[in-house]
């Protein structure tokens, strides 16, 4: 399937809406078909989740052969089973009162519990809560696509909190973690113009944007689902 590395390129990849469906399992044969992808070229995994999270949606093998795992945006950093960092960072008492907030003022009337997920060097906020089904993630999103709830708050929360930053990720969060602690704090470990980077929100208020923005057209991705990664992948293949 794969014939050989012509020149070194270094694959980044988004993991909720680029290797799996969000919050989802990557799927079985999509997971074989990159664990012999990355036995032949560099990959890298960057994702806002922990990496509990992630070792279960794309499986401790996928995982461990990855050079590194960029866990909470970068602010957790894996080789295999060894923790390269970790940052310390805790969402501040005044940001996690406006976001209460928020969450009382909102219209949309499903409630799901877990809205404030605490990680490493950043806080996942969510309305609809953590302990939504694919059902409630998915009503939810369809919704906020009408309504654009999270660029509402997100937009907010930056003019209120400068020091912070806040950013749409997934289908139901907002990722919210110091000003310069996001995604494109990885590009350091980096010959930025080898990278070839795949995420689904490569737009402006998306969480995949601070590494997009950073790179050239040539060099972005910008995916609709594991099927859209894989079909561009086969270029390289």
């Amino acid at each position: 399937m794969f014939t050989g590395k012509r020149m070194i390129k270094q694959f980044i990849f988004d993991v909720d809406g680029t290797l799996i469906t969000s919050r989802g399992v990557i799927d079985p044969e999509f997971n074989e078909w990159m664990i012999q992808f990355a036995s032949m070229f560099p990959m890298y995994v960057v994702t806002g989740s922990d990496r509990a999270k992630t070792l279960e949606q794309i499986g401790e093998k996928l995982y461990n052969i990855c050079k590194k795992v960029y866990q909470c945006s970068g602010n957790d950093v894996w080789q295999q089973r060894y923790n390269i960092k970790t940052s310390k960072w805790i969402l501040p008492e005044d940001a996690h009162e406006w976001l209460t907030v928020q969450l009382s003022n909102s219209v949309y009337d499903t409630r799901t519990g877990k809205h404030f997920d605490h990680r490493p060097g950043m806080c996942n906020f969510s309305v609809v809560g953590r302990g939504a089904d694919s059902n409630q993630r998915k009503n939810y999103y369809e919704w906020d696509k009408k309504r654009n709830e999270r660029f509402k708050i997100a937009s907010m929360f930056n003019l209120l909190f400068p020091d912070l930053c806040a950013k749409v990720g997934g289908e139901t969060g907002i990722d919210i973690f110091p000003k310069g602690a996001d995604k494109s704090q990885i590009l350091a470990d980096f010959d930025i113009d080898s990278i070839r980077f795949f995420g689904d929100r490569c737009d402006e208020i998306g969480n995949d944007y601070p590494i997009s923005s950073r790179l050239k057209p040539s060099q972005v991705f910008h995916v609709s689902g594991w099927q859209s990664t894989k079909t561009y992948m086969e270029g390289f293949s």
